[in-house]
């Protein structure tokens, strides 16, 4: 259901934003435009070519899709309701090490796209998967770094215990988010988050001005809308950890959460509104892979591996050290 909806978020922001109108024939405003998209898929010829390995071939789609479908199972999308009087979370797994495991099951996903560059046997695939797996490995550094100073604060790698951290205010009007106590590492992912989903400026594994579409340039049909829909997953779990890192997960701002609470509404009527306070950060951090994509140039593939390696991992080391200096002598 993301990957539908983002594909017309996708082409109606880009038309928005370039004066454009956009997908606009099937159905009202294109609605019905993904339909179209997944029938198409669904009846387009699945081919085969003598020089490929036809068995990694067809692996590699399902290696870039499943761990980005197991990485939302630790997300928490809103507080415990009750469900037929059982105390139900919601959220798949609440890990005390989620969040190591999120980054632990996203990383498989370099599999999948380097299996495909290779198992295309086509160096134009096989140099767009290098350049994607050393792109991947790059930032998944400063990515992971960025997280540290989060941990350090809030004392735990649990992704519910983190939000439910993040509540309350400073001086009673300040959240407690890890945007206001974290600001430099929420700079941080937030970059290394376009460069891990291959999204503009950072989509060099897939420029197609270069590498002819680069990884899967051999793949039609649903194989290709696999490693499709992979990239439109990866982008809404990291667009979730944003949100429950960085916004307070399904947290109220300080003054709208007393507001709310002062009603006096059940416990189902609260976790729906904490659910819909979730989603609307969510699809705001969505909303913005679009308005870069279609915003800002490419980056050159040197310039991109310099920012990594250069810039961003130096910065988020120094955030950590920062951190910890803070948290023993302010606090």
């Amino acid at each position: 259901m993301n990957t539908t909806i983002m594909t017309w978020v996708e082409r109606r922001g880009s038309a928005f934003i370039q004066g454009r109108i956009g997908p606009n024939r099937v159905g009202p405003l294109g609605l019905f435009q993904p339909i179209a998209d997944v029938i198409k898929f669904i009846m387009k010829e699945d081919t085969y070519y003598p020089h490929v390995n036809k068995w990694l071939f067809i692996l590699a789609p399902a290696l870039s899709l499943i761990p980005a479908v197991l990485a939302l199972a630790a997300i928490p999308f809103g507080p415990v309701i009750q469900i037929f009087g059982y105390q139900t979370p919601l959220q798949i797994a609440d890990l005390h090490i989620g969040l190591i495991y999120i980054l632990a099951v996203s990383s498989l996903g370099i599999y999948g796209i380097l299996l495909g560059g290779w198992a295309s046997n086509n160096k134009y695939s096989f140099l767009g998967s290098l350049r994607s797996c050393a792109q991947m490995v790059s930032y998944e550094i400063a990515l992971g770094l960025s997280i540290v100073g989060v941990i350090m604060v809030y004392g735990s790698t649990s992704l519910s215990e983190i939000v439910i951290r993040q509540g309350g205010s400073f001086l009673g009007f300040i959240p407690k988010w890890g945007i206001v106590t974290q600001p430099l590492a929420f700079i941080l992912f937030w970059i290394a988050a376009f460069a891990e989903t291959n999204r503009l400026p950072f989509d060099l594994p897939e420029g197609e001005t270069e590498l002819v579409a680069g990884y899967h340039t051999e793949y039609s049909g649903m194989k290709f809308a696999l490693f499709f829909m992979s990239e439109y997953i990866a982008m809404f779990t990291m667009s979730c950890l944003l949100a429950t890192l960085f916004l307070g997960g399904w947290q109220f701002p300080p003054g709208i959460h007393e507001l709310i609470y002062g009603l006096g509404l059940s416990t189902n009527i609260l976790g729906v509104l904490h659910f819909l306070s979730f989603f609307i950060k969510v699809c705001f951090f969505l909303w913005c892979y679009v308005w870069v994509r279609w915003t800002f140039p490419r980056f050159r593939y040197d310039q991109m591996m310099k920012l990594g390696w250069k810039v961003m991992v130096p910065i988020a080391l120094v955030n950590i050290i920062m951190t910890g200096f803070g948290l023993r002598f302010f606090l």
